[in-house]
Protein backbone atom coordinates (compact mmCIF):
# COMPACT_ATOMS: atom_id res chain seq x y z
CA UNK A 1 0.00 0.00 0.00
CA UNK A 2 2.87 2.22 0.80
CA UNK A 3 4.40 1.87 -2.61
CA UNK A 4 0.83 2.46 -4.19
CA UNK A 5 0.53 5.59 -2.07
CA UNK A 6 3.74 6.86 -3.93
CA UNK A 7 3.52 5.74 -7.10
CA UNK A 8 -0.28 7.65 -7.89
CA UNK A 9 1.31 11.12 -7.27
CA UNK A 10 4.82 10.58 -9.52
CA UNK A 11 2.41 8.39 -12.28
CA UNK A 12 -0.04 11.89 -12.24
CA UNK A 13 2.60 13.72 -12.82
CA UNK A 14 3.69 11.82 -15.26
CA UNK A 15 0.37 12.09 -17.18
CA UNK A 16 0.80 15.96 -16.79
CA UNK A 17 3.94 16.41 -18.12
CA UNK A 18 2.99 14.20 -21.12
CA UNK A 19 0.51 16.40 -21.88
CA UNK A 20 1.94 19.58 -20.87
CA UNK A 21 4.61 18.75 -23.61
CA UNK A 22 2.59 17.76 -26.35
CA UNK A 23 0.59 20.82 -25.79
CA UNK A 24 3.19 23.08 -24.73
CA UNK A 25 2.74 26.24 -26.57
CA UNK A 26 -1.00 26.76 -25.12
CA UNK A 27 -1.85 29.37 -22.94
CA UNK A 28 -1.85 28.54 -19.22
CA UNK A 29 -6.11 27.78 -18.24
CA UNK A 30 -7.07 27.96 -22.45
CA UNK A 31 -7.08 25.08 -24.65
CA UNK A 32 -6.36 27.55 -27.45
CA UNK A 33 -2.51 27.90 -28.62
CA UNK A 34 -0.54 30.48 -27.95
CA UNK A 35 0.83 32.78 -30.84
CA UNK A 36 3.97 32.39 -32.54
CA UNK A 37 5.85 34.65 -32.54
CA UNK A 38 9.39 35.28 -34.86
CA UNK A 39 11.99 37.85 -34.19
CA UNK A 40 14.68 39.31 -37.12
CA UNK A 41 17.28 42.15 -36.10
CA UNK A 42 20.40 43.34 -34.82
CA UNK A 43 21.40 43.75 -30.97
CA UNK A 44 18.77 45.18 -29.72
CA UNK A 45 16.62 41.65 -29.82
CA UNK A 46 19.26 39.31 -29.70
CA UNK A 47 18.16 36.32 -27.30
CA UNK A 48 21.78 34.33 -27.67
CA UNK A 49 22.32 33.43 -31.24
CA UNK A 50 25.88 35.65 -31.13
CA UNK A 51 26.78 33.16 -27.95
CA UNK A 52 27.14 29.98 -30.21
CA UNK A 53 29.10 32.15 -32.85
CA UNK A 54 33.13 33.49 -33.04
CA UNK A 55 32.37 36.61 -32.87
CA UNK A 56 33.41 40.28 -31.02
CA UNK A 57 29.55 41.08 -31.03
CA UNK A 58 28.50 39.48 -27.61
CA UNK A 59 26.63 39.99 -24.35
CA UNK A 60 27.63 36.76 -22.84
CA UNK A 61 29.74 37.67 -19.76
CA UNK A 62 28.47 39.40 -16.10
CA UNK A 63 27.14 42.93 -15.68
CA UNK A 64 24.77 41.71 -18.83
CA UNK A 65 21.98 39.73 -17.82
CA UNK A 66 22.00 40.39 -13.93
CA UNK A 67 18.34 41.26 -13.18
CA UNK A 68 17.61 38.71 -15.70
CA UNK A 69 15.37 35.87 -13.99
CA UNK A 70 18.47 33.51 -14.34
CA UNK A 71 20.71 36.63 -13.24
CA UNK A 72 23.52 35.00 -15.46
CA UNK A 73 24.41 36.54 -18.60
CA UNK A 74 22.39 35.16 -21.64
CA UNK A 75 23.48 36.92 -25.26
CA UNK A 76 21.14 39.74 -24.28
CA UNK A 77 22.17 43.20 -24.45
CA UNK A 78 20.55 44.05 -21.59
CA UNK A 79 20.31 43.79 -17.89
CA UNK A 80 17.61 41.54 -18.10
CA UNK A 81 14.72 41.25 -21.24
CA UNK A 82 14.69 43.08 -24.43
CA UNK A 83 12.14 44.03 -26.68
CA UNK A 84 11.43 41.06 -27.77
CA UNK A 85 11.55 39.25 -24.72
CA UNK A 86 8.78 41.73 -23.31
CA UNK A 87 6.20 41.37 -26.33
CA UNK A 88 6.26 37.66 -25.90
CA UNK A 89 5.27 38.24 -22.62
CA UNK A 90 2.05 40.77 -23.84
CA UNK A 91 1.26 37.81 -26.28
CA UNK A 92 1.19 35.11 -23.40
CA UNK A 93 4.01 33.36 -24.25
CA UNK A 94 7.54 32.46 -23.01
CA UNK A 95 10.30 33.98 -24.89
CA UNK A 96 11.09 32.11 -28.47
CA UNK A 97 14.52 30.61 -27.97
CA UNK A 98 17.42 31.74 -30.54
CA UNK A 99 17.76 29.84 -33.85
CA UNK A 100 21.05 28.22 -32.94
CA UNK A 101 19.73 26.76 -29.47
CA UNK A 102 20.27 23.13 -29.52
CA UNK A 103 16.97 22.82 -27.61
CA UNK A 104 15.27 24.60 -30.73
CA UNK A 105 13.13 21.63 -31.76
CA UNK A 106 10.09 19.66 -31.08
CA UNK A 107 7.52 21.34 -29.40
CA UNK A 108 9.66 24.38 -28.87
CA UNK A 109 8.89 25.02 -32.38
CA UNK A 110 5.43 25.81 -32.11
CA UNK A 111 6.30 29.23 -29.57
CA UNK A 112 8.28 30.28 -32.50
CA UNK A 113 12.20 31.60 -32.83
CA UNK A 114 14.40 34.26 -32.74
CA UNK A 115 16.79 34.47 -35.51
CA UNK A 116 18.67 38.24 -34.18
CA UNK A 117 21.99 38.84 -34.57
CA UNK A 118 23.99 41.13 -32.61
CA UNK A 119 25.98 43.47 -35.43
CA UNK A 120 24.02 43.26 -38.36
CA UNK A 121 22.38 45.65 -40.53
CA UNK A 122 20.16 46.07 -43.76
CA UNK A 123 23.61 45.73 -46.01
CA UNK A 124 25.85 42.93 -45.83
CA UNK A 125 28.70 44.65 -45.24
CA UNK A 126 27.52 46.52 -41.76
CA UNK A 127 29.18 44.60 -39.04
CA UNK A 128 32.08 42.92 -40.64
CA UNK A 129 34.65 44.14 -38.31
CA UNK A 130 32.41 42.27 -35.97
CA UNK A 131 33.80 38.84 -37.75
CA UNK A 132 30.59 36.04 -37.57
CA UNK A 133 27.20 37.13 -37.27
CA UNK A 134 23.94 36.51 -39.27
CA UNK A 135 23.10 38.64 -41.67
CA UNK A 136 19.53 39.10 -42.76
CA UNK A 137 19.66 37.03 -45.54
CA UNK A 138 20.76 34.43 -43.45
CA UNK A 139 18.50 34.91 -40.92
CA UNK A 140 16.08 34.53 -43.18
CA UNK A 141 17.60 31.58 -44.52
CA UNK A 142 17.69 29.51 -40.94
CA UNK A 143 13.73 30.85 -40.96
CA UNK A 144 13.39 28.11 -43.76
CA UNK A 145 15.54 26.01 -42.26
CA UNK A 146 12.93 26.25 -39.23
CA UNK A 147 9.93 25.88 -41.34
CA UNK A 148 11.43 22.57 -42.96
CA UNK A 149 11.63 21.18 -39.21
CA UNK A 150 8.17 22.67 -38.04
CA UNK A 151 6.60 20.85 -41.39
CA UNK A 152 8.35 17.75 -40.39
CA UNK A 153 6.82 18.07 -36.55
CA UNK A 154 3.78 18.95 -37.60
CA UNK A 155 2.68 18.84 -41.49
CA UNK A 156 2.85 20.86 -43.88
CA UNK A 157 -0.98 22.59 -43.16
CA UNK A 158 -0.55 22.75 -39.47
CA UNK A 159 2.87 24.86 -40.38
CA UNK A 160 1.41 27.20 -42.72
CA UNK A 161 -1.25 28.04 -40.44
CA UNK A 162 1.39 29.06 -37.47
CA UNK A 163 3.40 30.67 -39.86
CA UNK A 164 0.29 33.26 -41.23
CA UNK A 165 -1.17 33.32 -37.88
CA UNK A 166 2.66 34.26 -36.09
CA UNK A 167 3.84 37.81 -34.96
CA UNK A 168 7.48 39.00 -36.65
CA UNK A 169 9.16 41.56 -35.44
CA UNK A 170 12.09 43.16 -37.49
CA UNK A 171 14.51 45.61 -35.97
CA UNK A 172 17.23 46.39 -38.08
CA UNK A 173 18.95 49.49 -39.31
CA UNK A 174 20.56 51.48 -36.70
CA UNK A 175 24.40 49.66 -37.76
CA UNK A 176 23.67 50.64 -41.14
CA UNK A 177 24.84 53.96 -39.63
CA UNK A 178 26.70 53.45 -36.40
CA UNK A 179 29.02 50.34 -37.67
CA UNK A 180 29.10 51.39 -41.27
CA UNK A 181 28.25 54.57 -42.61
CA UNK A 182 29.59 56.43 -39.67
CA UNK A 183 32.05 53.87 -38.42
CA UNK A 184 35.26 55.77 -39.17
CA UNK A 185 36.18 58.44 -41.40
CA UNK A 186 35.75 58.51 -44.92
CA UNK A 187 34.25 55.15 -44.99
CA UNK A 188 33.72 52.94 -47.88
CA UNK A 189 29.69 53.64 -47.87
CA UNK A 190 30.43 57.40 -47.36
CA UNK A 191 32.99 57.31 -49.74
CA UNK A 192 30.35 55.65 -51.93
CA UNK A 193 27.28 57.90 -51.27
CA UNK A 194 26.54 60.76 -49.64
CA UNK A 195 23.98 60.68 -46.90
CA UNK A 196 20.88 61.81 -48.74
CA UNK A 197 21.32 59.09 -51.46
CA UNK A 198 22.58 56.95 -48.75
CA UNK A 199 19.57 56.18 -46.62
CA UNK A 200 17.16 55.90 -50.38
CA UNK A 201 19.91 53.23 -50.57
CA UNK A 202 18.79 51.37 -47.16
CA UNK A 203 15.42 51.66 -48.19
CA UNK A 204 15.73 49.87 -51.40
CA UNK A 205 17.97 47.33 -49.57
CA UNK A 206 15.28 46.53 -46.64
CA UNK A 207 12.57 46.20 -49.06
CA UNK A 208 13.36 42.65 -50.13
CA UNK A 209 13.90 41.41 -47.16
CA UNK A 210 10.40 42.37 -46.01
CA UNK A 211 8.91 41.08 -48.74
CA UNK A 212 10.90 38.01 -48.56
CA UNK A 213 9.35 37.71 -45.30
CA UNK A 214 5.74 37.86 -46.67
CA UNK A 215 6.67 35.61 -49.22
CA UNK A 216 7.92 32.76 -46.44
CA UNK A 217 4.25 33.41 -45.06
CA UNK A 218 4.75 36.32 -42.59
CA UNK A 219 1.55 38.08 -42.42
CA UNK A 220 1.60 40.85 -39.75
CA UNK A 221 5.26 42.27 -39.03
CA UNK A 222 6.25 44.93 -36.53
CA UNK A 223 9.23 47.03 -38.11
CA UNK A 224 10.80 49.29 -36.39
CA UNK A 225 12.68 52.37 -36.93
CA UNK A 226 15.53 53.83 -35.73
CA UNK A 227 15.52 55.96 -32.36
CA UNK A 228 17.88 58.69 -31.85
CA UNK A 229 21.21 57.56 -33.06
CA UNK A 230 23.56 60.17 -32.08
CA UNK A 231 22.31 59.90 -28.76
CA UNK A 232 23.65 56.72 -26.80
CA UNK A 233 26.81 57.36 -24.28
CA UNK A 234 29.06 55.74 -26.81
CA UNK A 235 28.12 58.36 -29.70
CA UNK A 236 28.02 61.42 -27.03
CA UNK A 237 31.28 60.58 -26.03
CA UNK A 238 32.79 60.41 -29.10
CA UNK A 239 30.78 62.85 -31.24
CA UNK A 240 29.65 65.39 -28.71
CA UNK A 241 31.32 68.89 -27.35
CA UNK A 242 28.64 69.75 -24.71
CA UNK A 243 26.79 66.85 -24.04
CA UNK A 244 23.95 67.54 -27.25
CA UNK A 245 23.22 64.40 -29.49
CA UNK A 246 25.67 64.14 -32.00
CA UNK A 247 23.87 65.95 -35.04
CA UNK A 248 24.83 63.92 -37.93
CA UNK A 249 23.43 60.66 -36.41
CA UNK A 250 20.63 62.47 -35.47
CA UNK A 251 19.94 63.71 -39.09
CA UNK A 252 20.58 60.22 -40.49
CA UNK A 253 17.69 58.92 -38.04
CA UNK A 254 15.27 61.82 -39.07
CA UNK A 255 16.11 60.91 -42.71
CA UNK A 256 15.54 57.13 -42.37
CA UNK A 257 12.13 57.06 -40.14
CA UNK A 258 9.96 58.80 -42.75
CA UNK A 259 11.20 56.82 -45.79
CA UNK A 260 10.77 53.59 -44.03
CA UNK A 261 7.12 54.85 -43.00
CA UNK A 262 6.50 55.37 -46.27
CA UNK A 263 7.72 52.52 -47.84
CA UNK A 264 5.83 50.25 -45.33
CA UNK A 265 2.75 52.10 -46.37
CA UNK A 266 3.36 51.62 -50.11
CA UNK A 267 3.87 47.82 -49.05
CA UNK A 268 0.35 47.76 -47.65
CA UNK A 269 -1.05 49.11 -50.31
CA UNK A 270 0.11 47.05 -52.23
CA UNK A 271 -0.59 43.65 -50.81
CA UNK A 272 -3.77 45.14 -50.07
CA UNK A 273 -3.69 44.79 -46.24
CA UNK A 274 -2.15 45.85 -43.15
CA UNK A 275 0.47 43.55 -43.19
CA UNK A 276 3.51 45.90 -42.07
CA UNK A 277 3.36 48.04 -39.00
CA UNK A 278 5.67 50.67 -38.49
CA UNK A 279 7.25 51.83 -34.91
CA UNK A 280 8.51 54.97 -34.56
CA UNK A 281 11.15 54.78 -31.99
CA UNK A 282 12.23 57.90 -32.01
CA UNK A 283 9.52 59.68 -30.48
CA UNK A 284 9.31 57.51 -27.64
CA UNK A 285 13.44 57.64 -27.40
CA UNK A 286 13.29 61.36 -27.42
CA UNK A 287 11.02 61.52 -23.93
CA UNK A 288 14.51 59.22 -22.21
CA UNK A 289 16.62 61.60 -23.36
CA UNK A 290 15.04 64.30 -22.32
CA UNK A 291 13.85 62.93 -18.96
CA UNK A 292 15.42 59.51 -18.47
CA UNK A 293 14.90 59.65 -14.63
CA UNK A 294 11.01 58.42 -15.47
CA UNK A 295 12.39 55.53 -17.44
CA UNK A 296 15.75 53.69 -16.28
CA UNK A 297 17.03 50.19 -14.12
CA UNK A 298 17.27 52.41 -11.26
CA UNK A 299 18.78 56.00 -12.41
CA UNK A 300 19.62 55.59 -16.31
CA UNK A 301 18.01 54.51 -19.69
CA UNK A 302 21.15 52.94 -21.15
CA UNK A 303 22.60 49.71 -19.76
CA UNK A 304 25.51 50.14 -21.75
CA UNK A 305 27.07 52.26 -24.47
CA UNK A 306 23.97 51.90 -26.89
CA UNK A 307 21.18 49.78 -25.38
CA UNK A 308 18.50 50.26 -22.83
CA UNK A 309 17.67 48.86 -19.44
CA UNK A 310 14.25 46.34 -18.82
CA UNK A 311 12.87 49.10 -17.24
CA UNK A 312 13.17 51.31 -20.69
CA UNK A 313 12.21 48.27 -22.66
CA UNK A 314 8.91 48.02 -21.37
CA UNK A 315 8.33 51.69 -21.97
CA UNK A 316 9.00 51.06 -25.36
CA UNK A 317 6.58 47.81 -25.47
CA UNK A 318 3.67 49.25 -23.41
CA UNK A 319 4.03 52.26 -25.73
CA UNK A 320 3.68 49.97 -28.36
CA UNK A 321 0.63 48.06 -26.78
CA UNK A 322 -1.46 51.49 -26.36
CA UNK A 323 -0.03 54.18 -28.53
CA UNK A 324 -1.44 56.51 -31.20
CA UNK A 325 -1.01 56.30 -34.52
CA UNK A 326 2.25 58.70 -34.25
CA UNK A 327 4.23 56.12 -32.63
CA UNK A 328 2.91 53.45 -34.00
CA UNK A 329 0.96 52.86 -37.35
CA UNK A 330 -1.71 51.68 -38.27
CA UNK A 331 -2.81 50.59 -34.99
CA UNK A 332 -1.09 49.51 -32.24
CA UNK A 333 -0.17 45.91 -30.59
CA UNK A 334 -3.62 46.17 -28.25
CA UNK A 335 -5.53 46.22 -31.65
CA UNK A 336 -3.76 43.70 -33.55
CA UNK A 337 -3.82 40.85 -30.60
CA UNK A 338 -7.64 41.71 -30.41
CA UNK A 339 -8.49 41.98 -34.59
CA UNK A 340 -5.90 39.13 -35.21
CA UNK A 341 -7.90 36.93 -32.55
CA UNK A 342 -11.48 36.91 -34.31
CA UNK A 343 -9.64 35.58 -37.57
Amino acid sequence: MATKKVMVPWMLLLCLIMVFGAFGAQAAGDNKPVRAFFVFGDSLVDAGNNNFLVTAARADTPPYGIDYPTQQPTGRFSNGLNIADIISEKIGSEPALPCLHPLLHGNRLLIGANFASAGVGILNDTGIQFVEIIRMYDQLDFFRKYQRELIAHVGADKAKEIVNGALFLVVVGGNDFVNNYFLVPHSARSNQFSLHDYVPFLISQFKPILTTLYDLGARRILVTGNGPLGCPPAELAARSKNGECATELQQAANMFNPQLSQMLKELNTNYKRDIFVGVNMDILQDDFITDPKKYDRNQYVFWDQYHLTEKANRIVVDKMMSASADFIFPMNLSTIMVMDAKV
